[in-house]
Formats: structure tokens, C-alpha cells, sequence
């Protein structure tokens, strides 16, 4: 693999530096900062999703024929790699990056017409009712009901652990439409216009660093239109596959990894080590911090190939399940080499600290107001979209052939 920009990469990159200083303001960059956990502000994520959509950049892996960009691989980790390392606030994306692919693949034209544009302009905010209590990696057991009622789904049941249901207007939802035969074959994936309706209650969970990112959401008797399912009925379950592809291998995980590393080195500059000295001298913690910088560059290999992969409309496919797993206990390594090298300042409790515009002093240094809730977040890393041990299962048959 040839790792060198071409001429038109690099000039392409000086246009992407460009465009980032002229519209990441300083809250903007603020927001980004101070990201605790899978998502920054919801204002200030839509405001710079709202930006690049007037810029014809909100979607990057898009092609041209819906509004995205038509990037090649290359130019899309470029473009993920600067705006981590400016500080871009992390767009809440399920619309962008997981329901918009599966609409161009299976819905109908008026569907496409219907939801395509308004998911690329941010006027639609998806969430995703997947996980039920019971039913996490367990998908396919997952038993909220769909009834047929003349050109109408009625809904019961609940889901959890429901990221953005507070904040989205919009859901997609697994639903079961049959219980005969086996459990997959009864789901279909369908979509509702708003989460603000008739027999809807949305109730929050707070993460234990604080954060209401997640929250678990009641259907009595809630109505959608059988003209917003997605595929046939009973077909959901590969569909669901399909978007699920997406969500673990459709967005480049290393700027993240590699941006989490330079704050790691951040802190480690400004703490001491045990003996003398900065932490960041210290042999035993020079080691893992260069084992862990590594495990990033072996999985970015691995992530470029895939980005070309889906330039070329291939799906990830298995290896997405593959980068999950490496992406996610690669991340928590880091987060833990975090709270580590912050010691005993990762244990003041203080979330009001990474509200935007928030001045006053604070216990915890600045370099390091994110350690402890990312640890924390991001303990779920390694159980969201699916656990690691099931990915690791549909890599033992998928690619292993066992």
C-alpha cells in the first residue's frame, strides 16, 4: 500500500485546512474539546453539520447522486484525520451514517426522495431503536410487537439504551411483524416521524460520568405508516445486518484513536512521573503509550483498506466486525493510560466542567476534564453494536469458517 499523498491529496487537504479555519469558530472547537462521550453538544454537532451541508460536505461517504461528496478513501480520512486534529465537534450521525445507506439500498424512490436531502441538510435527526431490555446482542429475540392496522403499524413494547431519543426527531426501529418460525424471519424495519407523538415516552438514563446520552423509550399503542417500512415486511432482519455493517466498520475510527493519543501525551507532558521527571519520560508508561500508537497504525492499515473497499461499493462486510473489536479495546486502552497518567485528578466529579462557555476553576487541569467520563463512557465501546464476543463469533464463521 502506497501511504504518500498524490499532488491532488495534498492540495485537496490544504483545502480541507482552509475551509476549517474559516468556519470552526471557538465554541465550535470548545465543543469538540470537551466531548466526554460518543457524541459533542447536540446545538453546536448540528450547527457544524448545518455548515458543511452548506459547504456540500455533511456526506463524505455519500455518493454524488444523493448530495454527498463523491471523496475517494483517501480524501475521506483526510478529511476525518484534520477535523479531529482541529478540534470538529462529532456530529450525531445515525442519519448520515447508518439509516441514509440503507434507505438508497433498499427504499423506494419516494422514500428516498422523502428522507435523503433533509438527512443530508440536518433538518432530520435520526435515533435507532434497536436494543430491547433482554435483547441487546441478542437481537433477533427482541420482542416489540408490530400489529397491522389498514395502512397503519401499531406499536408496542419498549427499546433501551437508545442514544439521542431525546434530542432526534426522527427514529428507525426493529419491529416484529410475525412470530412464526425462526425469530429473525418476523422483523421488519420500519421508521417513524417523530419521536414527539401519541403513546411515545422517552425517559433518560444517565452514564456514570453524568451525561444523558442514552434512554429507554415506550411504544403503547404507537402508530407509524406501513409506507415507512423499509424493505419488505419480515425483511428486516437483513436490512438490520446491512445498516449494522455500517455502524461498526462505516466510519474511520483511527482520527479518533489518533487524536485520543495526543491528548493522552498531553497529559503525560504536564504530569510527573513516580520518581522525577514527566510521566512522559518514564519508561514503563512510554512502552504502553508506544504500544498503544501501534495497535492505531496496524488498525489503520486495515481501515484504509476497507474506506477502499467501499469506494469501490463493497461492503466491509465481516472486517467491520474485526475493526470494531480492535477499534474498541483499543480506545479503552487508551482511556485507561488517561485516567492513569491524571491520577488522582481523575477523581473530582465534575461534569459541569465540559459545558460549553463553563469558566469557572475547576480541580481537574483542562488537559484533562475528559479523561474520566470518556473511561467511563466508553466502557460500553466493547458492547454497543453488537458485543465484542459476537463480533468475534461472525468473524470465527464469516471469515474463519468455523
Amino acid at each position: 500500500m502506497d501511504l504518500a499523498l498524490s499532488p491532488e491529496d495534498d492540495a485537496f487537504r490544504d483545502d480541507v485546512r482552509r475551509f476549517l479555519d474559516d468556519n470552526l469558530s471557538e465554541d465550535l472547537r470548545e465543543a469538540g474539546r470537551k466531548t466526554g462521550g460518543v457524541f459533542a453538544d447536540f446545538a453546536a454537532g448540528l450547527r457544524w453539520h448545518r455548515i458543511l451541508a452548506g459547504h456540500g460536505w455533511s456526506a463524505p461517504t455519500w455518493p454524488r447522486e444523493y448530495g454527498g461528496t463523491g471523496w475517494s478513501a483517501t480524501q475521506r480520512y483526510i478529511f476525518a484525520r484534520e477535523c479531529t486534529a482541529a478540534d470538529a465537534p462529532r456530529i450525531f450521525n445515525m442519519g448520515i451514517r447508518m439509516v441514509g445507506p440503507v434507505i438508497m439500498k433498499f427504499g423506494t424512490a419516494e422514500q428516498k426522495a422523502k428522507y435523503l436531502p433533509p438527512i443530508l441538510s440536518g433538518d432530520i435527526v435520526f435515533c435507532q431503536g434497536y436494543s430491547e431490555p433482554g435483547s441487546g446482542s441478542d437481537l433477533a429475540s427482541l420482542k416489540t410487537r408490530a400489529v397491522r392496522d389498514g395502512d397503519d403499524y401499531v406499536i408496542n413494547g419498549t427499546k433501551i439504551w437508545t442514544t439521542g431519543a431525546h434530542v432526534a426527531n426522527r427514529m428507525f426501529c426493529l419491529v416484529r411483524t410475525a412470530t412464526e418460525g425462526k425469530p429473525q424471519d418476523g422483523i421488519s424495519f420500519v421508521l417513524l416521524d417523530s419521536v414527539d407523538i401519541p403513546g411515545l415516552t422517552v425517559k433518560p438514563i444517565l452514564t456514570l460520568a453524568g451525561d444523558h446520552e442514552v434512554n429507554q423509550v415506550f411504544f403503547d399503542n404507537v402508530r407509524t405508516p406501513v409506507a415507512n417500512r423499509i424493505g419488505p415486511e419480515n425483511a428486516g432482519w437483513t436490512v438490520a445486518k446491512y445498516l449494522l455493517e455500517f455502524e461498526r466498520g462505516g466510519d474511520a475510527y483511527t482520527p479518533n484513536l489518533h487524536a485520543r493519543l495526543e491528548d493522552v501525551r498531553k497529559i503525560a507532558r504536564e504530569e510527573a512521573a513516580d520518581g522525577s521527571g514527566r510521566l512522559l519520560d518514564d519508561p514503563g508508561f512510554a512502552q504502553r503509550l508506544a504500544e498503544a500508537e501501534l495497535a492505531i497504525q496496524s488498525l489503520e492499515m486495515i481501515e484504509l483498506q476497507v474506506l477502499s473497499d467501499l469506494s469501490k461499493g463493497r461492503n466491509p462486510g465481516a472486517v467491520s466486525s474485526l475493526m470494531k473489536i480492535r477499534g474498541s479495546e483499543t480506545s479503552q486502552a487508551l482511556d485507561h493510560l488517561g485516567v492513569e497518567a491524571l491520577a488522582w485528578y481523575a477523581a473530582p466529579f465534575e461534569p459541569e466542567a465540559r459545558t460549553l462557555g463553563h469558566n469557572e476553576p475547576t480541580v481537574t487541569p483542562d488537559y484533562g476534564i475528559t479523561a474520566m467520563p470518556l473511561f467511563l463512557n466508553n466502557r460500553a465501546a466493547t458492547i454497543y453494536a453488537g458485543s465484542n464476543e459476537i463480533q468475534r463469533n461472525i468473524i470465527a464463521k464469516a471469515i474463519l469458517g468455523l
